[in-house]
């Protein structure tokens, strides 16, 4: 379960505070009803790499309902996250809906994706997956 929606926008403008890769934050979040938030904006990193971040969230249940995590390096896509199912790709069964895209034919080329969830913050699985590339 997600911390309570204000501690988790407290977490999400805390995020540059605990990782020193991170060069700037536009993330913001906002309610769109009694029962749902968004949170979207970017965080951007040495090299040019840039994460695009989306999520919806389910303030009844503390959930991520839906979300979508796009990584670019100077305007060119590098992978993307996203949930949306794949019932006939037996490969992603292990992390159903959870998948990562990837070069080559990013569009089509999905793997699992076991760091993700709805039940929890996503994005210092994704941050630390960043600084490791960045690291190479």
């Amino acid at each position: 379960m997600l911390p309570s929606f204000p501690d988790y926008a407290a977490f999400l403008v805390s995020l540059p505070e605990h990782y020193a890769a991170i060069q700037s934050s536009t993330l913001h979040t906002f309610t769109i009803g009694p029962l749902s938030a968004e949170v979207e904006g970017t965080v951007t990193f040495p090299g040019g790499y840039v994460l695009d971040i989306w999520e919806l969230i389910d303030l009844e249940n503390g959930t991520i309902r839906y979300y979508s995590y796009e990584l670019e390096k100077n305007g060119e896509r590098v992978w993307w996250y996203d949930p949306q199912a794949h019932p006939n790709d037996p490969s992603l069964a292990s992390t159903h809906p959870h998948h990562k895209h990837v070069h080559p034919d990013i569009k089509h080329n999905r793997i699992p994706a076991p760091g993700l969830s709805f039940s929890g913050p996503n994005l210092p699985f994704l941050i630390e997956e960043i600084i490791q590339l960045l690291a190479e």
